[in-house]
């Protein structure tokens, strides 16, 4: 063979094995820069974050998933979470999604752990350096498995957490506001006060202003049809202003089945509703005949600026 025959098939090769890694096609929603969208009198506007990329592969996928093909606007990354580093580079092909940092204390798994991204926080971690599994100590789990109630101090909270949005900043493109998983870092006043100077410091706010929360549609209690059909019946009810809704989704794989604690095991199926109700054709019917408004938190932020 010729060296320019040469040559021309490797560049084919090349060309072709890029664009199996590269984007097919952009949804309508993520071209270009974010759309800003400030609550008006009169309009139902619709948030939907989707929380805990991060966690596992399944939840990356379904996370994204809920953006590019559904109804969802904000994504929550679980930096000290053990596929961390995939979500970043899920994301980095998708930097117009509205990213937030989702900041972490507790490893609530029993068979999934994973602990903190910064080194001699002694006060916040468990015998094995993981964090422990609940915010506060629950009456039906082993004892010592409350962060509350296990010693922790404010200054390793605080080195632990600058860490988990220093590392956001570094890897994700997009982060535009903070949120707390499982509620802990902002469970006690002190720790608030703290997470409160953390946002201010890196502009990166933790509240979102005026949002409603609905009922919840969500539940492992119900199947995912369920679970489209009761989202459906709430986006009906809605009044005029700003709603929240929370979802955590995520795919049922083989990698979830084991996934869960005490109280929790059908944790993949659950989640695989949470997928399906928000990326439902119904729901986003639904959403487009009521005229309801989606904006994420980067749109109401920078209108409240």
């Amino acid at each position: 063979m010729s060296t320019s025959r040469i040559l021309t098939s490797v560049a084919l090769m090349i060309l072709a094995s890029a664009s199996l890694f590269s984007c097919q096609t952009v949804p309508a929603h993520l071209e270009g820069n974010v759309k800003t969208s400030a609550p008006q009198a009169g309009k139902i506007q619709v948030l939907v974050r989707s929380d805990d990329m991060g966690a596992t592969h399944a939840t990356n996928l379904a996370c994204l998933k809920t953006v590019t093909e559904g109804i969802a606007r904000s994504i929550e990354v679980l930096v000290p979470a053990p596929w961390f580093k995939e979500a970043a580079m899920m994301l980095k092909k998708h930097p117009q999604i509205d990213v937030g940092v989702h900041l972490d204390l507790t490893s609530e798994w029993d068979y999934l752990k994973w602990g903190p991204v910064s080194q001699n926080v002694p006060s916040i971690v468990d015998a094995s350096g993981h964090f422990y599994p609940m915010t506060s100590q629950r009456k039906d789990f082993p004892p010592n498995t409350g962060f509350l109630e296990c010693g922790w101090k404010i200054e390793e909270v605080e080195k632990e957490l600058r860490s988990q949005i220093e590392l956001a900043l570094k890897e994700l493109p997009k982060v535009t506001h903070m949120t707390a998983h499982m509620g802990t870092a902002t469970s006690h006043p002190k720790l608030r006060t703290m997470v409160n100077r953390l946002a201010e410091e890196y502009k990166l706010p933790i509240d979102l202003p005026n949002a409603k929360r609905p009922p919840r549609f969500t539940g492992n209690t119900l199947s995912k049809e369920q679970k489209e059909e009761k989202l459906i019946e709430i986006l009906k009810g809605l009044k005029p202003g700003l709603w929240l809704f929370v979802v955590h989704p995520a795919h049922d794989t083989l990698e979830m089945k084991p996934i869960g604690h005490k109280g929790y095991r059908n944790v993949g199926e659950d989640r695989e509703g949470d997928t399906f109700a928000i990326t439902s054709p119904k729901v986003k019917k639904v959403i487009e005949e009521l005229g309801i408004e989606l904006v994420s938190y980067a749109d109401v932020l920078k209108k409240t600026e």
